[in-house]
Order: C-alpha cells, then sequence, then structure tokens
C-alpha cells in the first residue's frame, strides 16, 4: 500500500469510526484541516468508505409491512406527504432509489436498466462510485417508427454507466415490433444475441413502471410507440401499464396479451432471475400498473413514496 492510501485508511478511520474532528485528524497526521477533507473525499470516491443510509422511518410503517408481506418483498418508503408536486415527488423517490442503487451494485456485475420517465429521475441522482468489470445493459429496445429515441435513452444509460466507470450494452431493437416474425428473426441475429445473454445474466435490474394514465404521462404510451387504435387496442385487453415494455394488467397477468408477442422487454418471468429487482414508482396514479407488476413478481425491492403506497394497498382491498 502507498503512503496516499494509508493516510485515507487513517484519516476515514478516525472520522467516520472514532467520531474525530477534522480539525484533530490533522493535527494527528501533520496535515492541513484542507488535506484532511480531501483525503475522505478520495476515499469515498474509491470505494473505501462506502455511505449508505438506514431504512426509512417509513418502512416499517403499517402500508410498507402490508406490501412487504403480501409480496415478499423489501419496502423502501418514502414520505412525501398528499399535497407534494409530482415533480417533488418523483425527485424525492428518484435520490432514494439511486442510493438504494449505489449500496447494492459491486465490481463485475451487470446492471440492467430500463428507460422511462422514472429513470430519467434516478441517472440524475446516481452518485459517482468508480467500479470494474461493470457493464450497464439495456433492458428494453427503445426505437419507434418517427423516432430513434437513442439520444433520450442512450443518455440514461451513458449517465449511469460514467458513475460507475462502466461500459454500456445498448439494445439496438424498437420498442415493439410491428410483427411478431420480425421479432423472431431479429433474435436470431448475433448482435441482438450478445445483448439477450447479456439480459440473461444481470445481477441487478432498475426499472419503474409505465402507466396508460399516469399523473406523468409514461414516455410508451406519449412519444410514438403506440398509435389511438393500438392504445384503445390495449386497453380493451384489459392492460393498465407495463414493466419494460412489456404489458400487464392489474392481476399480474400478461402472457396473452397480444401486444406482447411484439415486446422487445423483459418479461416477468424473465425478470424473475435477476438476483436485485429494483421496482421504483412515484406517481400514485399508476397503482394499478404497480400493483400488476407486483403481483406478476418482477421485484425483490420497491421504492415508492408513501401515498403511492397507500393507493396500492387500497386497491389490494377492493
Amino acid at each position: 500500500m502507498n503512503d496516499r492510501y494509508e493516510q485515507m485508511y487513517d484519516a476515514a478511520t478516525r472520522y467516520y469510526i472514532q467520531g474525530e474532528t477534522m480539525d484533530t485528524i490533522a493535527r494527528g497526521l501533520g496535515v492541513s484541516r484542507s488535506s484532511v477533507s480531501r483525503l475522505l473525499s478520495q476515499a469515498r470516491e474509491r470505494g473505501l468508505v462506502r455511505i449508505s443510509l438506514a431504512e426509512h422511518s417509513g418502512s416499517r410503517s403499517p402500508m410498507a409491512l402490508t406490501l412487504a408481506e403480501q409480496f415478499g418483498i423489501q419496502v423502501h418508503l418514502v414520505n412525501v406527504g398528499e399535497g407534494a408536486r409530482l415533480n417533488s415527488r418523483f425527485e424525492k423517490v428518484a435520490r432514494h432509489a439511486a442510493t438504494l442503487l449505489n449500496s447494492v451494485v459491486a465490481d463485475d456485475q451487470l446492471i440492467g436498466v430500463a428507460w422511462g420517465v422514472t429513470m430519467t429521475h434516478i441517472a440524475k441522482h446516481v452518485e459517482p462510485r468508480p467500479l470494474t468489470g461493470v457493464t450497464v445493459v439495456q433492458m428494453n429496445g427503445s426505437t419507434n417508427r418517427y423516432d430513434s429515441a437513442s439520444p433520450y435513452v442512450g443518455s440514461i444509460m451513458q449517465s449511469i454507466a460514467e458513475k460507475y466507470g462502466a461500459r454500456v450494452a445498448l439494445f439496438p431493437v424498437p420498442a415493439f415490433f410491428d410483427y411478431s416474425d420480425t421479432k423472431s428473426a431479429m433474435w436470431r441475429e448475433r448482435s441482438v444475441q450478445r445483448v439477450l445473454e447479456l439480459q440473461r445474466r444481470l445481477d441487478v435490474a432498475v426499472f419503474g413502471v409505465g402507466s396508460l394514465h399516469g399523473g406523468v404521462p409514461s414516455h410508451v404510451y406519449t412519444a410514438g410507440y403506440l398509435d389511438a387504435a393500438e392504445l384503445a387496442q390495449i386497453e380493451r385487453q384489459g392492460a393498465v401499464g407495463d414493466v419494460c415494455t412489456v404489458l400487464l394488467r392489474e392481476d399480474g397477468s400478461y402472457s396473452d396479451i397480444t401486444f406482447n408477442d411484439r415486446a422487445t422487454g423483459l418479461t416477468p418471468r424473465e425478470l424473475a432471475r435477476v438476483p436485485r429487482r429494483i421496482c421504483v414508482v412515484p406517481d400514485p396514479r399508476r397503482a394499478p400498473a404497480l400493483l400488476g407488476a407486483l403481483r406478476a413478481g418482477v421485484a425483490t425491492d420497491l421504492v415508492c413514496d408513501d401515498v403511492t403506497a397507500r393507493a396500492v394497498v387500497e386497491r389490494m382491498g377492493g
């Protein structure tokens, strides 16, 4: 170990474990207070110090415990309050989700990332944590007939990858194929098979839940991926939202929704193979879609706000 590392370790031990002040540490090491501050900052950046939050007190609330017991998941509840603006709700929940993601990821992992409004917020709040051997894998296709969507989706993937010093594996297919036969043919292409293989080996997945009638419109239903006739058709089939562009009903069923033959994201059954699956929902109007996602078994961890959790619990009793 070099002297700089030893200084970082000594400073971090004194500050975080022994509770010494920076001034005391500076005198002990024979350096300035600003040097101690830099040592502590570098210790965090290099992963020598990993800061995590204790579980939010709201996660022990009756609502959180009900969801945890019913679905066998960990619930990370963010108390936002009834009167909060939706943008504030998204920001607070996304910040908590980013902190959870930071505490989960590790060297040599494959991190599956979906795209959408929620993931845009989460990507902004991921703190830098340099790792080695990590790849960020796009979990669902993104192009449509009007727009390649590559800059939007790529920016989410690249932002998270840069925070972890990771590579990016983009998924070069549309969100929905026009024909299921086309999907079958593309799934035989080597460039697509490479990403599918990475998806099968994911260690962590992070994603939101799309909704046909969310308080904040879901990108899947407003950006040209589905036309008016298609939206009407999927509603007639009972779909209330999606996870990774795989459409779901509130009861958790999805396999007989015809559009899913053309969808390119991981199905709930495929997601269930991922050891850690972080589902993030900060919108009470997405409660029907979130309930469907939980019933389909997509998550090991749910990060949501108190009002959204209450809306889901109320629907469970209906």
